[in-house]
């Protein structure tokens, strides 16, 4: 079921299985973000060239550019809007998924449906296809505050799976880091100019994604890079200065060492292997 609105907004909530209609998981809509839940186990999908095994009540959260290519979906639930629709980042103080659910530099977002809010998330869903069927004047803020619902659901189970700091100060600069790395990656590789964006010292940052116990805020603009780069490598036909160039380093042999050092292998022997 797709919503269109009369200024481009789009919504879509569709069941998807293979071979029946996985297509839709390829499909690229401009400034949209998509939840996919699976509702069996045994789900293969590859996205951005890795494979990945979900099961039943998992969600992934994804956008425009993750690179899917569904290999096996037993069953699942879509949902995809974009920003005309509902825009998360003019509605932050909302929902509080950016830098969390999207935009999280690199870390592709698995939430695991606990018991507790399983019962709520098909609720919520049954609503949804209900109000899509309402062809009334409130139509689409009825649907927009379902969806909201449904994301406050998602980023709350998600902060709670990944330990998120429970300090607001912490969470919001995490996050708030995590976006800037998503906007700027190309340009700024060195923690420090993040820092100054954030006006807080690198040790500030390092002592707050310490309590995490994950990557350190080096680590997310290296693999957010790598994320880049290895797409650029797979479904694209960019050379590998031109690639390199793209992703802000000056010359070829800086960006091969980088490559070489986080993945194992040069640039060019990468796109041999999967190609």
């Amino acid at each position: 079921m797709e919503y269109r609105g009369k200024t481009n907004e789009y919504l879509k909530l569709t069941e998807v299985a293979t071979p029946s209609n996985c297509h839709v998981l390829k499909e690229v809509i401009e400034s949209s973000l998509t939840l996919l839940w699976f509702e069996d186990d045994d789900n293969i999908v590859e996205i951005d060239s890795v494979v990945h095994h979900f099961s039943k009540n998992q969600i992934v959260a994804l956008t425009e550019f993750h690179k899917v290519e569904p290999k096996k979906v037993s069953k699942a639930k879509l949902l995809r809007f974009n920003r005309s629709f509902y825009c998360i980042l003019d509605h932050d103080d909302e929902v509080g998924c950016k830098g969390i659910l999207f935009f999280g530099a690199s870390q592709l977002p698995i939430i695991h449906i606990d018991e507790t809010n399983l019962e709520v998330l098909q609720t919520v869903w049954k609503m949804f296809l209900l109000e899509m069927e309402s062809k009334d004047v409130l139509q689409q803020s009825m649907l927009q505050m379902m969806l909201k619902r449904f994301l406050i659901l998602c980023t709350r189970m998600y902060k709670l799976q990944t330990k998120h700091p429970k300090e607001k100060v912490n969470v919001d600069i995490v996050r708030e880091y995590n976006y800037l790395v998503e906007q700027n990656f190309k340009q700024i590789h060195n923690v420090g100019e993040y820092a100054k964006l954030l006006n807080k010292s690198p040790k500030t940052l390092s002592n707050v994604f310490a309590k995490m116990g994950k990557k350190t805020p080096l680590q997310y603009i290296q693999d957010r890079i790598m994320l880049e780069a290895r797409r650029l490598l797979r479904y694209t036909d960019k050379g590998i200065s031109e690639i390199a160039y793209e992703l802000g380093y000056e010359d070829l042999q800086t960006f091969s060492r980088f490559f070489k050092k986080q993945e194992g292998m040069a640039p060019v022997k990468f796109r041999e292997y999967i190609c």
